[in-house]
């Protein structure tokens, strides 16, 4: 039961920094924290929520080109970011992109740790057969969304724990 108690005060104190710290930095209602962007394009738009407590903000392209079918380009984003250690951000299509033109991410998600300070893009792919997609300067090309990670340590061994599932996937489950 002392423990339970330790855990509830600790969970406490660590709730009324955060909310101190919000109060104090002016963070936005209701987010628990701060993601330092930086502009490299001043003419594109900020990186926004459309709504709140959407997971994902639209990035927009830096550049104008021509995607044809089949083919992948990467698009700048005109953003560096600065996640918070213990985040990292990832890259998201857009669903309206796929849908309606057959753009997707080649490597969906996109990945960007915590201590990349580059400029973010992302990898387009034009998937319908028969049209070019045109990208123009300032399109919403792609959704940002912030996770928590966890940095595990890894540890080699001989042998793994069994499951009732083993080694099984790949359409194991029917």
């Amino acid at each position: 039961m002392a423990d339970r108690f330790v855990l509830l005060d600790t969970f406490i104190l660590i709730l009324y920094d955060i909310l101190k710290d919000r109060k104090k930095s002016k963070i936005k209602k209701g987010a628990l924290m701060r993601i330092k962007l930086k502009k490299l394009t001043a003419e594109l738009p900020t990186p926004a929520y459309a709504y709140d407590n959407d997971a994902g903000c639209d990035l927009y392209s830096r550049v104008d080109l021509l995607i044809n079918p089949g083919e992948r380009k990467l698009i700048p984003t005109g953003i560096a970011l600065e996640i918070p250690p213990g985040y990292a951000g990832f890259i998201q299509p857009r669903s309206g992109l796929a849908l309606e033109h057959g753009i997707g991410i080649v490597n969906s998600p996109g990945l960007i740790d915590s201590g990349y300070r580059g400029e973010v893009a992302v990898i387009l792919i034009n998937l319908d057969k028969g049209k070019s997609f045109k990208v123009k300067k300032g399109d919403k090309v792609c959704q940002l969304v912030i996770q928590k990670v966890e940095t595990p340590d890894i540890k080699v061994v001989e042998e793994l724990d069994n499951t009732e599932r083993g080694p099984a996937g790949w359409g194991s489950t029917g």
